[in-house]
């Protein structure tokens, strides 16, 4: 498959800061994506528009940081998916942050592109739907990090249990309506399986 044969390819912008890695990436992506690369939060900014599918994001960066970029995208106006790809372990600070998966270094081939592949079809789902998820991806970073007691103390992290509660509620009542998406059941009951899992 080459970029002539596929001229509709997703654009993924790739934000990082060392060129050996952002290289990388676009190694394991161009057959299948059309791959930007940024090196520093302020050419990720000058990069950013509508034609991007997906961003995947370094959070640690000199300058501007991922986290900043990240709710500039944000302000700006744009959804479109993003994903953090970071040595640092989350913290609950992760609950306000406007991204949509979280994956930590170093990654695999498979597993970014997995990554981009889910967050394509996320963004073809209802708002509602992509939130849910996005907040359980962090519920569930925060649950392997933190222990009971630090997340019993946390405000934020109870902020974050009634959000999630509230959204499953709302899409509790949607079923019936969404029956019929395929991809939309099959997600919501990975999630559920996950959830009695822990």
């Amino acid at each position: 498959m080459t970029d002539m044969d596929t001229p509709d390819d997703p654009v993924v912008l790739v934000v990082e800061d060392e060129p050996d890695v952002a290289e990388t990436y676009q190694l394991w992506l161009t057959a299948d994506y059309e791959v930007r690369l940024a090196e520093s939060g302020a050419e990720a900014l000058e990069e950013i528009d509508d034609a991007i599918d997906v961003v995947l994001l370094d959070r640690m960066m000199p300058g501007i940081s991922g986290g900043e970029v990240l709710a500039e995208i944000r302000d700006r106006g744009y959804d479109c998916p993003v994903a953090i790809v970071s040595a640092v372990d989350p913290d609950f600070d992760i609950i306000e942050m406007g991204f949509d998966d979280y994956i930590t270094k170093p990654p695999t081939a498979a597993g970014i592109r997995k990554t981009i592949d889910d967050l394509l079809e996320r963004g073809e789902r209802a708002d509602t739907v992509r939130e849910y998820r996005s907040l359980l991806t962090k519920r569930a970073m925060l649950d392997d990090q933190k222990s009971e007691a630090e997340r019993r103390e946390s405000d934020a992290y109870t902020d974050l249990e009634e959000r999630i509660g509230t959204l499953e509620a709302e899409l509790e009542t949607q079923k019936d309506r969404l029956l019929d998406d395929a991809e939309f059941i099959g997600a919501l009951r990975e999630f559920e399986e996950g959830e009695e899992e822990r």
